[in-house]
């Protein structure tokens, strides 16, 4: 009785670790990189199809890399730009960078600023002056 409990402990035991090495060698995974604009007019209502760009602000400190980036907002009157690509051509040290926000809707244009940050959703929104 004795050996079977000993047997079993060592092979519970060759399991754990096997099953530890697999998971410790699992590539982890990063949260995206995430800004979403959320457009609204004078009225403080969403605002579906206006023309968001954004455009890395290289004046900032620390600067920001050359980056332009344009969308239409959906529906719900939100853009939703994935960064990914911006931190890659950053570089592994760039932590977060500062963006100026132009938004067109027909003949008016409405700006604002945001700062993103690696492997976090942020959230801005711009209003159109009455």
């Amino acid at each position: 009785m004795k050996r079977n409990s000993i047997f079993g402990f060592i092979l519970l035991s060759l399991f754990m670790s096997v099953l530890w090495t697999t998971q410790a060698c699992k590539k982890k995974t990063e949260d995206p990189s995430i800004l979403k604009v959320f457009v609204r007019d004078e009225n403080r209502e969403l605002l579906p199809d206006a023309k968001v760009i954004i455009i890395g602000d290289t004046k900032s400190n620390p600067p920001t890399i050359d980056y332009v980036d344009t969308m239409v907002t959906d529906s719900q009157g939100v853009s939703e730009f994935d960064l990914n690509t911006f931190f890659e051509q950053s570089g592994k040290a760039t932590l977060s960078g500062y963006f100026n926000i132009l938004v067109k809707y027909g003949e008016k244009i409405a700006e604002g600023k945001t700062r993103v940050k690696r492997n976090i959703v942020s959230v801005e929104t711009v209003y159109f002056e009455p």
